[in-house]
């Protein structure tokens, strides 16, 4: 069974893994290839102080072409909200697909703050830049007619994955993303990625902060980029990951996809963990 991060216990919820900070983006509300059922049950699973959405939460993009929105994809939102009026201090960061939302920068709406950036700073003292990474992408900023373009072809691609792996599922052969597989074989996708890991940490190295946590790309990573601590949340169409930092202020990536399965036994063992440190403390 996959370990977790180390959380911190949640002693009025022991249903749940507690974190410091939770980071997740790239959610695409509003499209088919969106995990809304996987991420209702990560949100139900975790809590955490603060709360980053770390934009493309809701996919303006597809949702001008065509109306999709079920009711799991409403749960996800209602279910965010919930955490804000509990306490959870949430902020939205807008990307290039709810760049709409960049109209209401620093506006607070259900306890949910938008803002632009933020400068988060971990328990061990870490300053850290949080922000989409859209405006450092050479195809949206110059040619956005197609990164459109592009946002079609993955569309495409995403269905196919959906019917692929409905045949991988009947003959017993596990989940493969058709996606990732094209974006880490593909020589420019490979090298565009890179660029953009490198152009985000050098604008953190700009600001003369410790690292930058972002998403955008649907690669999730944490590793140092010339002396700057390059984080990547992921996403939840393909990867299924959120970035966490318990209350040392370590950083993790949590796979919900190799450990949603185990999600109860999980909780249970860090409790106990807890409850363990905790007797070692008093004797």
């Amino acid at each position: 069974m996959p370990k977790p991060p180390s959380p911190m216990r949640d002693d009025e919820d022991t249903g749940r893994l507690r974190f410091r900070t939770i980071w997740i983006s790239d959610l695409h509300l509003g499209t088919v290839g969106c995990q809304a059922r996987l991420l209702l049950d990560f949100l139900r699973h975790t809590e955490s102080t603060r709360l980053y959405l770390v934009g493309d939460i809701v996919d303006g993009w597809q949702l001008r072409r065509r109306w999709f929105w079920p009711q799991a994809h409403n749960d996800v939102v209602q279910k965010v909200m919930r955490k804000a009026r509990k306490g959870t201090e949430v902020v939205f960061i807008p990307g290039n697909h709810d760049e709409f939302a960049r109209h209401f920068l620093e506006q607070s709406f259900g306890g949910i703050e938008v803002r632009d950036e933020v400068i988060h700073t971990t328990a061990d003292g870490r300053r850290l830049l949080v922000l989409h990474g859209d405006l450092f992408d050479g195809v949206i900023q110059c040619a956005k007619w197609l990164a459109f373009v592009g946002d079609r072809l993955y569309t495409l691609t995403l269905h196919l994955n959906r019917w692929l792996n409905a045949a991988r599922a009947r003959l017993g052969f596990p989940y493969w993303s058709l996606a990732q597989f094209l974006k880490h074989r593909v020589k420019n996708a490979v090298s565009y990625i890179t660029d953009f890991e490198i152009a985000v940490a050098q604008e953190a190295r700009r600001r003369r902060v410790d690292g930058v946590v972002c998403g955008h790309i649907h690669k999730p990573e944490i590793r140092s980029i010339g002396g700057v601590l390059y984080c990547n949340d992921g996403d939840w169409v393909e990867s299924l990951t959120a970035l966490v930092e318990n209350d040392a202020g370590e950083l993790s990536i949590l796979r919900w996809k190799e450990i949603a399965a185990h999600a109860d036994s999980l909780v249970e063992m860090a409790n106990r963990e807890e409850t363990r440190s905790a007797h070692s403390h008093s004797n």
